[in-house]
């Protein structure tokens, strides 16, 4: 990771860490990096609700065009229709303004490959050297890149139509209708708010949607994938049959059962799993993780048949090693679930679509189907700090850890690691209880706050 891109793209405070100049110098970069490799590009541009994404997506379409690339609006849409638009329409690129789950004050720059995925970490080292003014870097020696002039120039284009096409792909992608089911959405004020009611009415849901009315600032706030609580109460008080929740880009879903009962990342890895298994179209009875995941799922997937395999945290990792193992399905605790058959990210709607498709063919309730998984407690601790790398690479802080693994051995386990999308580290234990979790976690932290890198 640089000073800028971490593994979720060019992330910060809107007007401070990520300006409008950041977005007009990198739409400078990608259109002259186009022309450099002899074509004009063709760029997919989408955004959630953030008020700041009005000045992100004009500043990066100006870059863009002045240097000679033409854009595409798709105008507020998911990053899986991005990633869907740039595969399925062959685009050069794509780009997503957001910053997913963060609250709206912060924003993103998501840089999206011309095979639907993430951008390689070689074009954003290269963007790094531009913002930082190391031209000679670039083989450029003048004042800054060069503009496009005459014909080279680029243009602007609507291109909503490709969000009716998204929409359209994901109604394909079920093979059965969902007539009296009653289904919570909770779409965080975000992306998802026009979409995803859209579809599950299309599939015969009766469907309850909450946070659909984005102002520019409520996206994420107290709603959606990090605060299912709200959806849990809305499912438990309209007796609901399930519920689905999405953070501000939709690429990520969490579901909550009939009970309220809150669903994550692992338990619907198992049951997709499962159900792919069962019917023999789950390649090499393989799943990818990451080091996140629960003990509890590795468990229930053994006394399934499944194997796994585990990735770093970050959906670009987990979609790198299906695409090198060949494998279909792989995701995160936190709810980015990849069915590669149909996407190239995680898709949270895409997610909530095949979770409904098992509870419509085995004719079971959520809570049935992830049953078999019990989840060991797990707490994580996030410390904001000046020097994240300088953290875990502390003599001090590695032998509190090292002693937190000693001790739990078996039993549980431990991680620390830097956050890839903001200036915090993560501290997570998991152990048969939530006391030893909670007692181990504020034992790693004393220690980090004594480095004096720590800055609560």
């Amino acid at each position: 990771m640089g000073n800028y891109f971490g593994t979720d793209g060019f992330r910060g405070e809107a007007g401070i860490d990520l300006t409008a100049t950041h977005a007009y110098k990198i739409g400078r970069f990608l259109g002259w990096w186009g022309r450099q490799n002899g074509k004009k590009m063709r760029v997919a541009v989408g955004k959630d609700t953030r008020l700041s994404c009005y000045m992100l997506e004009y500043a990066i379409s100006a870059g863009l065009v002045a240097s000679g690339a033409d854009v595409y609006l798709l105008h507020v849409t998911t990053t899986p229709n991005i990633c869907f638009t740039v595969a399925s329409e062959q685009f050069d690129m794509g780009v997503m303004i957001s910053a997913s789950h963060n609250p709206y004050q912060d924003n993103g720059i998501k840089l999206i490959g011309k095979n639907g995925a993430k951008a390689e970490d070689a074009m954003t080292d290269q963007i790094e050297r531009y913002l930082e003014g190391d031209l000679a870097a670039l083989g450029v020696y003048e004042n800054d890149l060069p503009f496009a002039t005459g014909t080279d120039i680029g243009r602007i284009v609507d291109h909503e139509a490709a969000r009716i096409r998204y929409v359209q792909h994901l109604i394909s992608c079920v093979g059965c209708e969902f007539h009296d089911f009653r289904i919570g959405l909770d779409c965080a004020n975000g992306a998802a708010s026009s979409i995803a009611p859209a579809v599950f009415t299309a599939l015969g849901a009766l469907v309850y949607p909450i946070h659909t009315k984005p102002n520019g600032t409520n996206i994420n706030s107290k709603a959606g994938a990090l605060h299912v609580e709200s959806l849990a109460r809305h499912v438990r008080a309209n007796g609901l049959d399930v519920g689905f929740a999405f953070d501000g880009d939709a690429d990520r879903c969490i579901a909550v059962d009939a009970t309220g009962e809150v669903i994550n990342g692992d338990q619907i890895l198992y049951l997709l799993a499962k159900h792919l298994k069962e019917r023999t179209v789950l390649a090499k009875n393989t799943v990818v993780t990451t080091v996140m995941s629960n003990l509890g799922l590795y468990k229930a997937l053994l006394e399934s048949g499944i194997s796994y395999v585990k990735t770093a945290v970050g959906d670009r990792f987990v979609y790198e090693r299906m695409q090198q193992n060949g494998l279909v399905l792989g995701g995160e605790q936190a709810g980015h679930i990849i069915l590669s058959q149909y996407a190239t990210t995680g898709d949270g709607i895409l997610t909530a679509l095949k979770i409904m498709e098992v509870m419509a063919c085995e004719s079971k309730t959520l809570q049935e189907l992830v049953a078999p998984v019990t989840m060991l407690p797990q707490i994580t601790k996030n410390l904001p700090v000046s020097d994240k790398r300088a953290v875990c690479e502390n003599g001090a802080v590695m032998a509190a850890v090292d002693t937190v693994r000693e001790r739990l051995g078996d039993s549980g386990r431990v991680l620390l690691r830097e956050s890839g999308t903001e200036p915090v580290v993560r501290i997570m234990v998991e152990a048969v209880s939530e006391d030893i979790c909670h007692c181990a976690v504020e034992e790693i932290a004393a220690v980090v706050k004594e480095t004096g890198l720590c800055l609560s």
